[in-house]
């Protein structure tokens, strides 16, 4: 009762973590509520954080609490930006202070020298503060200065997409090698991009989405240029990979080397963007309208330069109604459905 009236959980949420916090009478935990509410803690925030972690509902507020809030908020740390970090990740209210916060707070600011950036790397990833700052972070950070990496592009990581570097060190090691061996330049960010993407998924799973590109007979060059190209790619789903290849090869007549040259296009949304925009520009070819279909302008241009170069050409009133029927192929687009490696229509 207490967790569902007082802390907002759910019936089903409240019964499980009842298994893990137990209290004769709400005197401790109403102060640790009442400390939360003082310290800037939204519903939602509190919700969260009891559910992910209920036994701090018994956690002495002026032993263990109020001092891990002092130390964090005499790093610069604001009352809201602690409430999003500590909602997300709980398990740092129990950390010590000396052996665990301190070191990994002394890193984190030797590397990026700033506190505003040690706080946008603890948003994006909570957890960085539960790594052992010398047998992970510290570790990881010399296995990329031996290999030459600069370290404003580690510092750039780390505050970007920190998870890159909470690998096991032995499986970082291996991916850093790996990327280097692919022909990335340490010398360069696209390197940490690389490692960013290895390292997110196992080898197995790289190998089937490399071995899918081969059924658009794509050769082992034109599978490996576009990840030097733009890493990022990889991370898409084997599904969502294969439906956009599927559909820009056999629906648009995109040859396989085009794509291979420009792997963004396989990021794209295919709602949003390759769908509608490509049965936009087939209605005006089939019409007559237009002669060809420029792929790179039809593809690789904002939303605004689109309109612009195929709406906003024509004369306002045959304009107006270029725009009507490009957000009648928008909605269209929005009602597609996943049939195999294929899009069908609902």
């Amino acid at each position: 009762s207490f967790l569902k009236n007082k802390c907002g959980l759910s019936s089903e949420s409240a019964l499980t973590a009842s298994k893990y916090v137990h209290f004769e009478t709400p005197e401790k935990p109403n102060a640790v509520i009442a400390f939360f509410n003082r310290h800037g803690f939204t519903k939602p925030q509190l919700v969260r954080l009891v559910k992910r972690r209920p036994m701090v509902l018994t956690t002495d507020v002026e032993k263990i609490l109020l001092p891990r809030i002092e130390f964090f908020l005499s790093k610069g740390i604001s009352n809201p930006n602690l409430a999003q970090i500590l909602s997300s990740n709980p398990t740092i209210l129990s950390s010590s202070i000396e052996n665990q916060l301190i070191p990994s707070f002394d890193l984190l600011s030797n590397v990026l020298k700033s506190n505003d950036k040690i706080i946008s790397a603890l948003k994006r990833h909570p957890r960085l503060l539960n790594y052992d700052p010398n047998d992970v972070l510290l570790v990881n950070i010399n296995i990329l200065v031996d290999n030459g990496v600069n370290e404003c592009h580690i510092a750039s990581t780390l505050c970007s997409k920190p998870s890159t570097l909470t690998v096991s060190p032995i499986k970082f090691k291996s991916v850093v090698q790996e990327a280097k061996e692919m022909g990335f330049d340490p010398c360069k960010g696209m390197l940490m991009v690389a490692i960013y993407a290895l390292g997110s998924m196992a080898k197995p799973t790289l190998k089937r989405k490399f071995e899918a590109f081969k059924k658009f007979t794509w050769s082992d060059e034109e599978i490996s240029e576009p990840f030097r190209r733009y890493p990022s790619f990889i991370r898409l789903s084997v599904d969502n990979l294969m439906v956009t290849m599927d559909f820009l090869v056999n629906k648009m007549g995109c040859s396989p080397s085009f794509i291979a040259k420009r792997p963004r296009l396989l990021l794209m949304s295919m709602e949003k963007k390759i769908v509608s925009r490509f049965l936009f520009a087939w209605d005006l070819l089939s019409k007559g309208v237009i002669k060809n279909i420029n792929l790179h302008a039809l593809l690789e241009t904002s939303e605004h330069l689109f309109i612009e170069k195929f709406v906003n050409c024509y004369k306002p009133e045959e304009a107006s109604r270029m725009l009507k029927l490009y957000h009648e192929k928008l909605d269209l687009s929005k009602n597609l459905r996943m049939d195999g490696y294929k899009l069908q229509h609902l």
